[in-house]
């Protein structure tokens, strides 16, 4: 089914057993539906004695999905899941041993330094994750999306099983339920409370309920810097690109393409991407046509054309209404999301207008990428606008979108060097969502070490969300120590 090298043979069969994501062989019996327009495939072996057990006759691959539905948490409590799935599954396997804590499959992804941990729960959790100093007593509860909270005492922290998207109650529950846990195992009765800036986040307004505890509030991307510098038990001060979708920024501003430089105490933010708007908010996420039309509107103009690569998609009054809430900024935030960076360069190119899951054309637009290419768009971690308008002139001229996306890369990871090494700093931090793309990670790294700076990258934590709450714990107990 798949292509395994060396390292992913070894995660495969490692004793934490991880789904591993690799490269999806040619003619691989796979359904078309499953991970489609993708060239890879999440592959994982039996993990449990029962697995070999109701395995063992099948003699070929089966496609897994884990007992849930979209934005709820996996049921393991066998009335909920009877009542719950009882639409979507046609057999139920119960016994009568109870699970006593949920818990995801964990996902890595071989790089050409360590691995990349996409989501560290089921083999991983609860391991716990040294701190590079002593913290009191202390919670942290992480992010909005991806959740995983965080416990810590002395030079110990605790990393909790991925709980998902906080969007429901259900899923808030779970989280509850998994710091309560958390605590009686670890016998930590948190000091110290730490949490996002954003106020509307349900880890945020957990957080705040708390009562005779003292509250640390940690930026979004401060929290991803500090998580990498700690994880590498650095004390000193970095340079740190950090890339996702989006985090509140200390002034107010949707952040997520940011230079910050820094430590766990501290930062300055000494760059960012150009900041452009969201328009419709949360809803340009879900369709990236409308982070094309953004970047338009600062590139060229406030009334810019609607591409040929996006005619088929996008009704030509509807992208001028859209155009139209960038210049007047209605229910349209600033933002310098590197995320919605990658969206936007996917739309235009013609790769995907709207999206089905986070991060959607960003993955495809990863997928698509010419090895034989060689060539970089001109851009500045401070300005991207050259980069969307040499994107314009090479679809105009019919290149292939594999070119679009090779150049869009490189230029990407040469200007995130040059941004770093300009601050004068010996130590670079790439973290954040985006550095989940392969690609971008292993080519900025290579820019970075060429220009001789010293390279930190996630380790055993995910650069997404998944990691947050470990760096709010470092912020935390660097700031109350």
């Amino acid at each position: 089914l798949v292509e395994l090298g060396p390292a992913e043979e070894a995660l495969l069969t490692g004793r934490e057993r991880p789904i591993v994501i690799a490269r999806r062989r040619p003619g691989a019996r796979v359904a078309a539906s499953v991970a489609p327009r993708s060239p890879d495939l999440g592959v994982m072996l039996p993990y449990s004695p029962l697995h070999h057990l109701l395995l063992a006759d099948v003699g070929e691959a089966l496609v897994m999905t884990s007992a849930n539905v979209s934005d709820e948490p996996i049921a393991y409590i066998d009335d909920d899941a009877l009542e719950r799935l009882a639409p979507i599954a046609d057999l139920f396997l119960v016994h009568d041993r109870p699970i006593h804590v949920r818990a995801d499959d964990s996902v890595v992804r071989a790089t050409s330094g360590p691995p990349l941990s996409i989501r560290r729960s089921r083999g991983y959790v609860p391991a716990p994750v040294n701190l590079p100093l002593d913290a009191p007593p202390l919670l942290a509860c992480g992010a909005e999306q991806k959740n995983a909270f965080c416990l810590a005492r002395g030079r110990r922290a605790w990393v909790g099983h991925h709980i998902g998207d906080l969007g429901n109650w259900e899923t808030l529950r779970s989280f509850r339920e998994g710091i309560e846990h958390f605590e009686r195992l670890f016998a930590v009765r948190p000091e110290v409370v730490a949490h996002d800036l954003h106020p509307e986040y349900l880890s945020t307004k957990h957080a705040l309920e708390l009562e005779g505890v003292e509250h640390v509030g940690v930026q979004h991307h401060h929290a991803h810097m500090a998580a990498c510098l700690a994880e590498h038990g650095e004390l000193g001060t970095a340079v740190g690109a950090i890339f996702d979708g989006t985090g509140l920024g200390t002034d107010g501003a949707v952040w997520g393409g940011e230079l910050l430089v820094g430590s766990l105490s501290g930062f300055e933010r000494v760059g960012h991407l150009w900041p452009v708007r969201l328009p419709g908010g949360e809803r340009a996420i879900r369709e990236p046509w409308r982070m094309a039309c953004a970047w338009l509107v600062e590139t060229v103009g406030p009334e810019p054309e609607l591409p040929p690569s996006l005619a088929g998609a996008v009704a030509p009054g509807r992208w001028a209404e859209v155009a139209r809430l960038c210049v007047s900024g209605t229910a349209s935030p600033v933002t310098t999301s590197a995320g919605r960076l990658f969206d936007a360069v996917a739309a235009l190119c013609g790769v995907r207008s709207t999206a089905g899951y986070e991060g959607q054309a960003a993955v495809e637009l990863e997928a698509l990428v010419d090895p034989a290419e060689d060539g970089a768009y001109p851009m500045s971690l401070i300005d991207a606008r050259p980069t969307i308008l040499a994107v314009l002139e090479d679809v105009a001229s019919g290149a292939e979108p594999g070119r679009v996306a090779a150049r869009f890369h490189e230029g990407l990871a040469r200007a995130t060097a040059e941004a770093c090494a300009s601050t004068g700093e010996a130590t670079a931090v790439l973290s954040g969502g985006v550095f989940q793309n392969r690609v971008l990670l292993e080519r900025t790294t290579a820019h970075l070490e060429a220009a001789g700076l010293r390279v930190l990258r996630p380790l055993a934590l995910p650069p997404n969300d998944g990691g947050i709450s470990y760096g709010q714990a470092a912020v935390a107990a660097a700031l109350v120590s």
